[in-house]
């Protein structure tokens, strides 16, 4: 198996040959191996790479980075002297000092740009097959380049637009930009299923979209402003996409918040659009195990599959909690916040559990953490052959007597830096069905659901001036996650509470730059963060992208600030 890519320029300009591929698994034939191909399987071979990248773009290190550790949210400092240091990337992704050179920043926009010109591609090849599905196909190639399109133009500020796989992109920005990815949205829209399907788009997927772009269409349009016009005519398009959704009636609210990102969730009804993450599609883990400690280990069957001692949520996020809370806990007050798997954090004498019955918390973790104790490669085990649970150590770190004991405090101070540091998050389910513990994750990441959606229904009526509209729409929200009690209602809205529901509610989900930006929020200082540069609002376009276009004079202009 080979991949044919032929890179006229870095950016957009990727022409590929594809064959043919089953279940949207990317399988690649060269030219000579494309000989004999059914009509069916060419269109599938088509549209397999549009999808094919999402994986690798939401993995830990890449998209998660730019939107979730350059805000309040995430926080990665070098971890005890030893871990995550990789050069300072991460040190200066979340206190803005981002370089060009920066790989997690290079990889985005390489992903984007191949995913781009893969959906080029394909709509280049779809309207001369006769299968019945190619038409199909041929909409959700156009609408996933439109979706690329918007995430360029939400990290770097600038979109590629051609139809010719051998010509060179036009570049737009800003309104242009805005208006394109609109014109291509609302072109494919009558033509996608009705029916919800995680990782295909569909209908309501576009209105999701559409919604979201007419949300932030006023920020993509003069990104530098020192204060944005949020006009009726875009949310009145947002009110318009949103009430398409939730009176479509094919979406619920999952009445279990964590239910949302289990290894399940491929027929949870809340999602709208996700990265299909199932097993046979080579889907990761990763969300799973970064924030988590090198001494939790999630799966008795995989004593080798553990956290990472990744990032931490600040300070000021958690701040964030108890100040809406007051004196209640957060995790007493809000089942988002928190959900207790294993019994022994509200029983100690719970130290002996069965295999099956073994599942680590989630949520945001703090305090001493309790789980599977590892000697010498195994768990321990009870007389009974249940698995013993006990108080973490950081033995994988060889410090033995330093205890799994996660603290509020985490900087990149000697003492903020060390293993423990920071409140954990544990939203996405470690797989039970991988086959190694660390890979083949299940769960499909989440890019659109119904409570954004109320959210951003919530969000286009207060700035309409319609606050007690933005408030039931809230409350709505929070009224739904019923498993495990109730969330108290709230009893007011403005801007600032509804920026702070949204965090509660998408936490760790990589929205929180973006929402950060819209919101004014993004030149603040926070946890080790001063830097009040509006240019930071967008990326640096990639070095070895600039080189790679040089050839053409001005073709491609680094943002301001770099």
């Amino acid at each position: 198996m080979r991949k044919h890519i032929k890179q006229v320029m870095m950016i957009g300009a990727i022409a590929s040959v594809m064959g043919g591929c089953t279940k949207l698994n990317e399988v690649i034939y060269d030219e000579s191996s494309a000989v004999g191909l059914t009509d069916k399987q060419q269109a599938e071979g088509a549209i397999a790479p549009v999808y094919a990248l999402l994986p690798s773009m939401f993995q830990h290190t890449r998209y998660f980075t730019l939107q979730e550790i350059s805000t309040d949210e995430a926080i990665l400092p070098y971890r005890g002297g030893t871990d995550w240091g990789d050069n300072g990337i991460y040190l200066g992704m979340h206190t803005h000092n981002f370089s060009t050179s920066d790989p997690n920043i290079r990889n985005v926009f390489n992903d984007l740009a191949k995913s781009v010109s893969y959906c080029v591609t394909a709509i280049n090849t779809l309207p001369n097959n006769t299968d019945p599905s190619a038409p199909l196909y041929l909409a959700e190639a156009r609408g996933m380049r439109a979706y690329y399109s918007l995430m360029l133009l939400d990290l770097y500020g600038l979109i590629f637009v051609k139809e010719d796989p051998k010509a060179n992109s036009v570049i737009l920005r800003g309104a242009e930009a805005v208006e394109y990815i609109k014109s291509e949205l609302l072109a494919v829209e009558p033509l996608l299923g009705n029916q919800p399907t995680h990782g295909r788009l569909s209908k309501a997927a576009v209105w999701g979209l559409l919604a979201r772009l007419h949300l932030n269409a006023p920020v993509y349009s003069d990104i530098y402003a020192s204060q944005f016009n949020f006009g009726t005519a875009d949310m009145d398009k947002v009110l318009e996409y949103c009430d398409k959704i939730i009176s479509s009636g094919a979406y619920q609210f999952s009445p279990e918040y964590f239910e949302i990102f289990d290894d399940e969730n491929n027929t949870n009804k809340e999602i709208i659009f996700a990265v299909d993450q199932r097993a046979e599609l080579n889907g990761h883990n990763r969300l799973a195990y970064f924030s988590l400690s090198g001494d939790q280990f999630p799966l008795p069957q995989y004593p080798g599959a553990n956290g990472t001692d990744g990032p931490g949520i600040t300070s000021d996020f958690y701040d964030s909690w108890e100040d809406a809370y007051g004196a209640t806990d957060p995790a007493d007050a809000d089942q988002r916040f928190y959900k207790e798997n294993l019994s022994i954090y509200s029983n100690p004498n719970d130290t002996c559990v069965a295999a099956d019955d073994f599942h680590v918390n989630r949520g945001i973790l703090r305090g001493q953490q309790y789980g599977l104790i590892r000697r010498e490669g195994v768990f321990l085990r009870c007389a009974n052959g249940n698995y013993k649970v006990g108080p973490l150590f950081h033995d994988t770190r060889n410090r033995p007597t330093l205890a799994v004991n996660f603290t509020k405090e985490i900087d990149f101070s000697v003492a903020g830096s060390n293993y423990p540091s920071g409140y954990r998050v544990e939203k996405y389910e470690f797989s039970r069905k991988s086959v190694s513990g660390r890979n083949f994750g299940e769960a499909n990441i989440v890019i659109l659901r119904l409570a954004d959606i109320y959210l951003m229904r919530a969000e286009a009526k207060l700035r309409k001036g319609d606050a007690a509209g933005a408030l039931a729409d809230v409350n709505t929200v929070r009224a739904a996650r019923t498993a495990r009690g109730t969330i108290p209602a709230l009893t007011e809205m403005n801007l600032d509470i509804l920026y702070r529901e949204r965090g509660f509610e998408l936490y760790w989900e990589m929205v929180r730059r973006t929402d950060m930006i819209r919101f004014g929020k993004y030149e603040g200082t926070w946890t080790e963060k001063t830097d009040n540069n509006p240019q930071k609002r967008l990326f640096p376009i990639p070095q070895n992208a600039i080189d790679g276009a040089s050839n053409i004079p001005d073709y491609l202009v680094q943002n301001p600030g770099y």
